[in-house]
């Protein structure tokens, strides 16, 4: 495997864009708001709801990386548990760093200790982010089922226009683009310094097509289905830490995890400012739904992810951090018993 060197100025200002992002939003949210009826019910709350969050949190991760073996195993690889889950922890500590570079971290940390090609490891990934918008337009069904009013509410305060000609047009042209790529791959392999890009994304297609070969899918359905319930389990709990939320059905659950995750994929640092922002109008939406005030609404929406989304970062350094030594140890194992075996 080659080792790219990415440059530290690009980096650098990757980071500076970032937080630029979190800053702006974060401004956006905290905009006329009084930030004392914040500090109060931030004073009050109780925070054994939110720890007992932070297992439901924790346990998705451990979920996570026992599927990730399950999905890696059509293509011969049977890794560690272990390995898996510190390589996924790794990736999320980089995610706070720069957004989105978790994914090609998690794969680099893999091939580290159990030798995975980082196209296949990487096409895995790709899949469990198809998996996980799957999964995320069920919640949005159920949303739209339960709490229409608060989803009718949400769009009109947010400022969303989703465009439908625009993401046809880019589904079409990934579509002949997968097309044409699969026609013409081997005449596109011969080129030389075409051959190593076709290979990886032939690895990534590999990767993503793993699933059509499990040997076990009702475990990955399961893994699935246990991940999701405990990303709703560890959003929702929050809510009955705060004596204003703590009456919030399990219908609004659905709303709060499907309005986090909007927030959670603009790319600034950590969710920071963009999960808080979308937090102060999705409570807003479900305060106006219910025919309460709307500002009291947003100043519980940023109370909740004062408390939500530092619980999420807190897990995400936790983790990350005990992953490097863990990776280290790992990796140096795994060299020594070649070495061994040599």
């Amino acid at each position: 495997m080659e080792k790219t060197s990415k440059s530290p100025v690009k980096s650098i200002l990757t980071i500076v864009i970032s937080l630029a992002f979190a800053g702006f939003f974060l401004w956006l949210a905290l905009k006329g708001l009084d930030f004392k009826v914040i500090q109060k019910s931030l004073a009050k709350a109780n925070y054994l709801w939110v720890l007992f969050a932070s297992v439901f949190g924790l346990l998705a991760y451990w979920f996570r990386a026992i599927r990730w073996n399950l999905m890696l195993e059509p293509m011969g690889h049977r890794i560690s548990n272990s390995n898996a889950l510190w390589s996924i922890s790794f990736g999320y500590l980089m995610n706070l760093t720069i957004p989105r570079s978790g994914e090609v971290a998690r794969a680099t940390a893999l091939y580290g200790v159990e030798k995975v090609p980082v196209d296949k490891s990487f096409g895995t990934i790709i899949l469990e982010r198809v998996v996980d918008l799957i999964c995320m337009l069920g919640f949005l069904g159920l949303t739209l089922l339960f709490k229409y009013e608060a989803i009718l509410s949400f769009y009109k305060n947010s400022g969303v226009d989703i465009n439908p000609n625009k993401i046809i047009l880019m589904l079409s042209i990934l579509v002949v683009g997968t097309v044409i790529f699969f026609v013409f791959k081997k005449k596109l392999a011969e080129v030389p310094f075409l051959g190593k890009i076709v290979s990886f994304i032939d690895g990534i297609f590999q990767g993503i097509t793993s699933i059509f070969k499990l040997k076990e899918k009702g475990k990955f359905i399961l893994y699935t289905l246990g991940i999701w319930i405990c990303y709703y389990l560890a959003a929702y709990l929050v809510c009955f830490a705060l004596p204003e939320t703590s009456a919030f059905t399990f219908a609004d659950g659905f709303f709060i995890i499907v309005v986090g995750t909007l927030g959670m994929i603009i790319p600034a640092s950590g969710g920071i400012g963009a999960y808080n922002l979308a937090m102060k109008y999705g409570f807003m939406a479900l305060f106006i739904s219910v025919g309460k005030s709307a500002d009291f609404g947003g100043e519980m929406g940023l109370t909740y992810s004062f408390i939500s989304l530092p619980l999420q970062i807190v897990i995400m350094l936790v983790m990350g951090l005990i992953s490097i030594p863990m990776l280290t140890k790992a990796r140096n194992a795994a060299v020594s018993d070649k070495e061994f075996e040599n």
